[in-house]
């Protein structure tokens, strides 16, 4: 007989078992004084330091992000716009252009976005020395390979009917493309070019902890010295950043809205982007006025000869599976993690109180985790894979939240008029509709996760990012460039993996 499939909504709560194992090793791991560590912490949020003169240095740190995430999300956007206008077949048919180059761009665009920008950070740090456009090109080019490739699906998804009529009734290609393709792009614009920015913010914090300046660097320095106070003073600050740019892209969204005509919306907002962008350039020549100029150091380009050495001298075997066990127990804790912290009490008052949960998970960058657990625990991987899907649970539990929202509950009601427990009402009734979604953007971010795998490599001595850090502290170049390739082929791979689950579980 036939076993059953599993439903969607066990299939979203079924990944967090992945927290037994990382949850035994981690207590197993705990050493004498540990807990003790931990608790301090936490008692720290609640009594950060107010120092006036360590608010300032965190401010001036905090500007120099900020200026850091404008510079790069806004060159990242317009360029990933125009990469992924180029990259559609259709825009070139429209102009009965060939559309060979465009897939040979769609191609291309893929081994940059594989890329994590700390790799890229890295690099161009050993090339370009210490200088503040190193964080601002390391968020550009993975970033905008990504919106490249989000715009040229939109471009090939939309409905071709209205951009033929308007081209057989005589009007110019560019024209024609700009009044029946604008209306929608500019929504997804809006949509994704906000969320761009916050990723932005994220990775600016997370260079800055590697040594690329600005807040990070504050952060990681206090938490090594075990200062938690000054560590929260900081992280409440870039909480308070978080707030107050997510509220003003929803004005910004508003006001952009009542523009009608979907030109003049994406017009708006394209240059409200690039305005940001070049303020925050501006802003960054400001705050370090002394940075000097970009060093070009050069590197000596590898040979076949040392990169087949290379590969040969690298265990593949260990660290692949390192790597993937990673991102597979990160992945559970992530996607498992909110329905099933919903679930333990189905409650408003309880949904509103995980939102400053997720929010700060998603606040603290996943290095500093693993430094944090370093602190109480011995180096394993657990440490790695619980610091990642904490980090990536508070995107999932935001997500959940607000396609929760937007989810009628008179199912849930009906169901617990005939009697069902607040439980089952609310994962048969709500989340049962959602579910498919949820696992759906589930399997997108485990290609997320899998990127970042190289992030908590770096800090925790696991998987292919500790090889990696190894290989560049030793300016082993021809290993460097074979450990880049090898994560990008991964990361590649699991990118179609995800695009096929994300594919069947929308249409399920």
């Amino acid at each position: 007989m036939a076993l059953a499939r599993p439903s969607a909504p066990a299939l979203a709560l079924l990944p967090a078992l992945a927290l037994l194992p990382v949850l035994i090793t981690v207590v197993a791991g705990l050493h004498a004084g540990g807990v003790e560590i931990l608790l301090t912490f936490l008692a720290a949020a609640v009594h950060p330091s107010l120092d006036p003169a360590l608010l300032t240095a965190l401010f001036s740190a905090l500007q120099v992000t900020l200026a850091m995430a404008l510079a790069g999300w806004s060159l990242s956007l317009v360029l990933g716009v125009l990469l992924g206008c180029c990259a559609s077949e259709r825009l070139l048919q429209t102009w009965n252009w060939p559309t060979w180059p465009a897939m040979i761009l769609r191609r291309t665009l893929a081994l940059p976005r594989s890329v994590h920008e700390l790799i890229w950070g890295l690099l161009l740090l050993q090339v370009l020395g210490l200088h503040p456009s190193v964080a601002v090109a390391a968020i550009t080019i993975p970033y905008a390979a990504l919106v490249a490739r989000v715009w040229r699906d939109q471009l090939e998804a939309l409905d071709p009917s209205r951009l033929q009529a308007l081209l057989q009734g005589g009007a110019p290609p560019l024209a024609a493309c700009f009044t029946a393709l604008s209306p929608a792009m500019g929504t997804v614009l809006m949509s994704y070019g906000g969320y761009r920015l916050e990723c932005a913010l994220r990775s600016a914090t997370l260079l800055g902890v590697f040594g690329l300046g600005g807040l990070g660097t504050d952060l990681q320095l206090s938490l090594q010295s075990l200062q938690f106070r000054e560590l929260w003073s900081g992280l409440w600050m870039l909480g308070l950043l978080s707030v107050a740019l997510e509220l003003l892209l929803t004005l910004w969204r508003r006001q952009t809205r009542k523009a009608q005509a979907g030109q003049r919306r994406l017009c708006l907002f394209l240059a409200g982007t690039i305005a940001a962008g070049i303020a925050g350039r501006l802003w960054l020549q400001v705050l370090l006025p002394d940075s000097g100029t970009v060093v070009w150091q050069g590197l000596a380009l590898p040979d076949w000869r040392g990169l087949t050495q290379a590969a040969a001298e690298i265990p593949w075997l260990p660290l692949i599976v390192e790597t993937l066990l990673l991102t597979v127990l990160a992945a559970g804790i992530a996607i498992g993690l909110p329905p099933l912290a919903m679930l333990l009490a189905p409650s408003r008052f309880w949904q509103v109180a995980l939102n400053p949960v997720w929010a700060l998970l998603r606040l603290i960058p996943p290095p500093l985790t693993v430094l944090l657990l370093l602190l109480s625990n011995r180096p394993t991987l657990a440490i790695g894979a619980l610091a990642l899907g904490l980090h990536n649970g508070g995107v999932m539990g935001r997500l959940l939240r607000e396609e929760l929202e937007q989810q009628s509950v008179d199912q849930q009601q009906a169901m617990a008029t005939s009697g069902a427990s607040a439980r089952l009402g609310w994962l048969y009734g709500l989340f049962t509709p959602r579910s498919p979604g949820y696992l759906a953007y589930g399997a997108y971010r485990t290609d997320v996760i899998l990127r970042e795998t190289v992030v908590v490599g770096l800090i925790g001595g696991s998987g292919l990012g500790w090889q990696l850090l190894e290989s560049l502290s030793s300016f082993h170049w021809d290993a460097v460039v074979v450990l880049i390739g090898a994560y990008a082929l991964i990361t590649l791979l699991g990118e179609w993996f995800s695009d096929q689950c994300r594919t069947r579980w929308l249409q399920s």
